[in-house]
């Protein structure tokens, strides 16, 4: 008999399925299956797109994956296909991809032979990915590298050239011309079982970077002295050619070192423009920078950051934020030193100088001395004789003709002066760091100005007698501070209230201007002649189109209505529109919840001005609540819209007893944390259990009429 199948055992392969599906999409991989028996290569809808084929007309098979090749990559690419057929193992390659467009797309593909009891392979497996923007992040640092006097190459885990910059290129040519995709033993094969085979071999091995020097016979005729070090995308080659120096044993040694010092430069500017890249908190990162220079370029850092606004007396404030020492020991003397030497100086110190200057400022000996003369008596003068400084260099951190910080580097009596390499280098990291710094101030800056100005148009609700209106607007938590999404809440001269909820497209401050223009239109809209939510839409689309705004949003317009007999009985009309917003959602006194949503889905604005627009109608009890939000309160990047939505009306379900400000704060809370990744922009409205009429000295409330649609509109009733 059969062994029964554990229920829960395929509840987790259907798991495992689906998690490797999810990260699938999210790192948009696709996937191909080669039938070697029939030829036919089956891919995924992805990987389709990827070469930019229609899946009706692809006809699958290996000469169809060819035409979309490139030339110069097809007989490497079919070679490594061959290869992994002919011994049923492993294919990887990167290769290059011609759309009919013109444009060139970089695919890494990795795939495995599948093979019958017998050996002969039967089908490969595999999975592909677009690496066009690494590919172009990879250019950006192979231009810095063909600037360098080194020269430098690097291999991948098969031993094939990845990458040859022209010095390097220039000193092998007597081999071969473009070494790119070519193995290193077959092109050079007089490496094997020579100090090349036996030193590279060792790096990639241990994982430690070897140098060492080696010669390599006629044509090259040679000796090198090489620097190799492994990464986990193969090996990197630094070499230089020592032949007429081979004798001269110490410049040899000198040229390794530059070589290393050189390298060390390069990873530490790389690093640096990693910290600094991508955020915002760059007072965070700038003063971090004195762990990254230290030792690299000097035994020990300081970092200061100048305060954006000047002190009463005209004198710009100045802080230090962070400090590094190579040796650990003197790691609590130099956080003793930052913590109290500004207090110390003197407005004629080397520090303000260069401040004031914006120029660097280089002490090459006796710099202990230089700096006791403008410190004032104390500790830390005791401090500074600890640390005993030889030279020392102030470099002001620059952007726009400004200075926002300083970086001092100093360096003891062993290490000496700063070399030339050591201050263009430290002269980059400064003009990184002032660029990073100002940045974020026009960042602070631009994102204070805009949330004023979103703050500034999204005014206080009206609280009407027969209901309670609450409104809310987060921004977003990340660099796009605001954006176009609105709310607004209003009475029409006929005591309706109206609720409108939108989203300009786009995140940034021209978007909060526009949404500030559509705003005030649709409040002029509305407000004159008391038109339906649908001839509010209608109007704003048109005179969008006549003022030539050239904007695209979405908006929904609710109206609360409700005349003598209708109160009455304690039944509230509601009147709405929607131009391609989110539906607002409905939560019944007994804890149903729907959505105000029409039959059809209408246009949203700035599409057409002359698409037709209808009203919708629903009958509410009193106790009803109507939440109408934009897409940031239920939109994430980890799910869909309707996983947002069907949460959000489950948070409704659950939390609809509260009253309803505690209930959007709520929402609010549990749905984004505080901390959404878009705009957040809801209003909501609760029809009131029993009628609130208004003080007496704010007269009788004026009930309004029905107001009949324009012929142009039809209207749909929905009731609820």
């Amino acid at each position: 008999m059969d062994e029964p199948v554990d229920p829960l055992s395929l509840e987790v392969a259907e798991a495992d399925r689906l998690r490797a599906e999810l990260a699938m999409d999210a790192a948009g991989i696709g996937t191909f299956d080669w039938n070697l028996v029939t030829g036919e290569l089956d891919w995924d809808d992805r990987l389709v797109e990827m070469f930019d084929y229609d899946p009706a007309t692809f006809n699958r098979t290996i000469e169809g994956f060819n035409v979309r090749l490139h030339p110069g990559d097809l007989d490497r690419v079919t070679h490594a296909l061959s290869t992994a057929i002919a011994t049923c193992g492993d294919f990887q390659a990167i290769y290059r991809v011609c759309l009919p467009n013109g444009e060139l797309r970089w695919i890494s593909a990795r795939g495995r032979t599948l093979c019958d009891p017998a050996g002969t392979a039967v089908r490969l497996l595999g999975a592909a990915s677009d690496v066009t923007s690494q590919h172009e992040a990879d250019q950006s640092v192979a231009r810095v590298l063909e600037a360098m006097p080194a020269a430098f190459y690097s291999l991948d885990p098969d031993w094939a050239f990845t990458y040859v910059n022209a010095h390097a290129q220039r000193l092998l040519q007597p081999i071969s011309g473009d070494l790119v995709g070519k193995n290193i033993w077959e092109v050079f094969p007089d490496t094997i079982g020579s100090p090349f085979e036996t030193y590279y071999r060792q790096a990639m091995d241990t994982g430690e970077h070897v140098t060492f020097e080696a010669y390599y016979p006629p044509p090259l005729d040679g000796w090198y002295e090489l620097l190799a070090w492994p990464n986990p995308d193969g090996l990197a080659v630094y070499f230089t050619d020592i032949t007429t120096r081979r004798q001269e044993i110490e410049r040899a040694t000198a040229e390794a070192a530059r070589a290393a010092q050189a390298a060390a430069r390069l990873a530490l500017l790389a690093a640096v423009t990693d910290q600094l890249t991508g955020t915002m908190q760059a007072e965070t990162a700038v003063a971090r920078l004195a762990r990254l220079v230290v030792p690299t370029l000097a035994d020990w850092c300081v970092v200061t950051l100048v305060d954006d606004e000047d002190t009463a007396g005209g004198r710009r404030t100045i802080r230090d934020v962070g400090w590094w020492h190579a040796e650990q020991a003197m790691l609590p003397v130099v956080q003793a030193y930052a913590r109290d030497r500004i207090p110390a100086i003197r407005d004629d110190s080397f520090l303000l100088r260069a401040l004031q200057s914006g120029k660097q400022t280089l002490v090459e000996g006796d710099a202990t001395a230089h700096l006791r003369d403008f410190l004032q008596p104390g500790s830390v003068r005791e401090l500074l004789e600890q640390l005993a400084p030889e030279s020392f260099v102030v470099l002001p951190l620059r952007a726009r003709e400004r200075t926002v910080g300083l970086l001092t580097l100093f360096n003891g009596a062993a290490r000496g002066s700063f070399s030339p390499a050591d201050l263009t280098t430290a002269g980059e990291v400064a003009a990184r760091a002032g660029q990073a710094l100002d940045n974020a101030r026009l960042y602070r800056q631009q994102r204070l100005l805009a949330e004023e100005l979103q703050h500034s148009l999204l005014t206080a609700p009206p609280q009407p007698d027969h209901a309670e209106v609450a409104v809310r607007y987060l921004p977003a938590a990340e660099a796009a501070a605001v954006g176009g999404d609105w709310y607004d809440a209003f009475l029409q001269t006929t005591g309706d209230t109206v609720l409108v909820i939108g989203d300009v497209a786009g995140h940034d401050i021209s978007a909060a201007a526009t949404m500030g223009q559509l705003r005030g239109l649709l409040r002029g809209v509305a407000t004159t002649g008391d038109p339906t939510p649908a001839q509010v839409l209608t109007r704003l689309d048109a005179s969008m189109d006549l003022l030539d705004m050239h904007t695209l949003a979405t908006a929904a317009v609710a109206r609360f209505e409700q005349d003598l007999d209708e109160r009455r009985r304690g039944v509230t009309r509601v009147r709405w529109s929607n131009a391609g917003h989110l539906p607002p959602l409905v939560l019944q006194p007994d804890g149903t919840i729907s959505e105000l949503a029409s039959p059809r889905a209408e246009l949203m604005l700035g599409v057409n001005p002359d698409t037709p627009r209808s009203d919708a109608v629903i009958s509410l009890d009193r106790g009803a609540t109507v939440l109408l939000y934009t897409d940031g309160l239920v939109e994430r990047r980890d799910a869909d819209l309707d996983t947002g939505i069907d949460q959000l009306k489950q948070l409704l379900r659950d939390l609809g007893h509260l009253p309803l400000q505690q209930l959007c704060d709520q929402l609010i809370d549990r749905l984004v944390s505080g901390r959404p990744d878009d705009d957040v922009a809801l209003v909501a409205v609760r029809l009131h259990r029993q009628d609130r009429p208004r003080p007496a000295e704010a007269g009788p409330q004026r009930l309004p009429d029905p107001i009949p649609d324009e012929p142009h509109h039809p209207e749909t009733s929905v009731h609820g």
